[in-house]
């Protein structure tokens, strides 16, 4: 199928594709990397008016680090967050889950602010926002706002950006001291859609015990899917394979995945129990108390 038809605008400045969008309203959507939006206009599942096009708006492509907070420009593109060393040293859990997006053509187009807008459950980057407690800046003809990632995922395919809005920043602060990070998926073949996906922040405090995990679980839920069951479960707990594999199990027990031709709902339950164990396993492995950083061997 091909597209309905559609006006198209390149935006030279991000004020222009707010004034665009705000002329526009509902009639109108915004072009970054199209990996998701090309796809969706072709199926006629889309059908804008108008396709304004920020995808060559230098001023929203950027990685920096300010005041211990990773910033990512929305239309930074996937493989950029790939090999920046910035991001690989100092949150590894994103890097892990930027490689498991799709394929390196597909990562050298598709943008974070895309994938992040886009708020597909079954996505990288949405669940990684979760985990790591992001903060995404949008901006719209009232202004400037900031919406945390518990708020921003609304629903399938739904974000909290309204229609006169875009998306600028993405803002991640670093995790604790110490914290072990993990991302687990599982997909039939590397690059397809997820079956399931688990990640994991696990801190822990002077005495080696869990203080404020975060678990996001992927294609659990019509958002990224913070498992606050099992979090308090293990708050204050030593991270022993026994209360992980409860912690798992908890938060299995809170979701009702649905079910497709490539696995029905206890399928995929029974599969976030496995990958949000794996996860745990591997964060707790990797996890070290404050006192321990830094000491001299």
């Amino acid at each position: 199928m091909k597209p309905a038809p559609f006006d198209y605008v390149r935006a030279g400045h991000p004020d222009q594709a707010l004034e665009l969008l705000a002329s526009a309203g509902d009639e109108a959507k915004l072009l970054a990397g199209g990996q998701s939006l090309i796809p969706m206009l072709n199926f006629r599942l889309a059908r804008p008016a108008l396709l304004i096009d920020i995808g060559r708006l230098g001023e929203l492509s950027y990685i920096s680090r300010q005041d211990g907070t990773l910033r990512i420009g929305a239309t930074t593109r996937q493989a950029q967050l790939e090999r920046s060393k910035l991001v690989s040293d100092g949150w590894p859990l994103l890097a892990r889950a930027i490689g498991w997006v799709a394929h390196p053509q597909i990562r050298s187009v598709g943008t974070v602010g895309g994938s992040v807008a886009h708020a597909d459950p079954a996505a990288e980057l949405p669940v990684a926002c979760s985990v790591l407690e992001a903060r995404m800046t949008v901006a719209g003809r009232s202004g400037k706002r900031e919406i945390s990632a518990d708020d921003f995922f609304v629903t399938h395919l739904t974000s909290a950006i309204e229609a006169d809005e875009m998306l600028l920043e993405i803002a991640i602060p670093a995790a604790p001291d110490g914290a072990g990070q993990s991302f687990v998926e599982y997909s039939r073949r590397h690059g397809d859609f997820a079956l399931g996906g688990a990640a994991v922040v696990m801190p822990l405090d002077a005495e080696g015990r869990c203080v404020g995990v975060r678990i996001t679980l992927m294609t659990a839920a019509p958002v990224p899917w913070r498992a606050r069951t099992a979090e308090k479960l293990l708050e204050g707990a030593a991270p022993e394979l026994a209360v992980l594999s409860a912690a798992a199990e908890a938060a299995a027990s809170e979701i009702n995945p649905t079910g497709d031709i490539h696995g029905d709902s206890s399928y995929r339950k029974a599969l976030a129990r496995t990958l949000c164990l794996q996860a745990l396993t591997e964060a707790a492995a990797t996890a070290t108390p404050p006192n321990a950083t830094g000491m001299d061997q």
